[in-house]
């Protein structure tokens, strides 16, 4: 059976593009159906219809349906192990969950100051310290990581992992918003740029017409 996963405007929607890169990272078939964020009722309707929470992305998997990026990202884990979706080693599994879960629930103001709008010009802006701090910490985990793992591949555990999908949309940030970056995490952004699912996820957002007004204040 396969897997059908419901995401939102592929410009804007950050949480839809990490269980998306997960999919695709890890060669794992699904057909994808996009609702626009944000327009009208109708759409929010059929948001409705997939998940009580009202909310993409979300996975629907026969009769189990699992929303929230980072639950989809376990459930595939469990689902197809052979993925690899988490490190094998025990303790870089861990610290690949722990980074994951970190930033799902972090880096609030790196949020709020920088959109997720893949069309946008690249161009600075004036972030706040917080931002600045979120910046800085991300820098550090992705610095960490390649230290600790870089032998083994280019990516933060080396292989693709859960955790390179969780961090998918920060490198569009980094990108878009000319953010200044030590050479370990110029480095991992080039090859998450180069990546075929990634470059993938762009190339749709940049063919979307759909503007939200909110998202192109800056």
């Amino acid at each position: 059976m396969t897997l059908t996963l419901v995401i939102g405007n592929k410009n804007y929607s950050s949480w839809s593009m990490r269980p998306w890169m997960a999919l695709k990272g890890a060669n794992i078939p699904f057909s994808e159906v996009v609702i626009p964020l944000y327009t009208n009722g109708t759409d929010k309707q059929r948001i409705l219809d997939v998940t009580k929470s009202g909310k993409v992305p979300a996975l629907v998997d026969g009769d189990v349906t699992v929303w929230d990026s980072l639950a989809i990202i376990e459930y595939l884990a469990e689902r197809f192990p052979d993925a690899k979706l988490w490190p094998t080693d025990r303790a870089a599994r861990a610290h690949a969950r722990s980074i994951s879960a970190e930033m799902h629930s972090g880096f609030m103001a790196l949020r709020n100051e920088c959109n997720m709008n893949i069309h946008r010009p690249v161009a600075s802006k004036k972030l706040s310290e917080d931002a600045q701090s979120n910046i800085a910490r991300i820098q550090q985990i992705w610095t960490d990581c390649r230290a600790r793992y870089g032998g083994e591949g280019p990516y933060l555990f080396g292989g693709f992992t859960g955790a390179d999908a969780m961090f998918a949309p920060v490198v569009h940030r980094f990108r878009i918003y000319d953010i200044a970056n030590p050479p370990p995490v110029r480095d991992y952004m080039t090859t998450m740029l180069a990546n075929a699912a990634f470059s993938k996820w762009t190339a749709d957002a940049l063919a979307e017409t759909l503007i939200i007004a909110k998202f192109e204040t800056d």
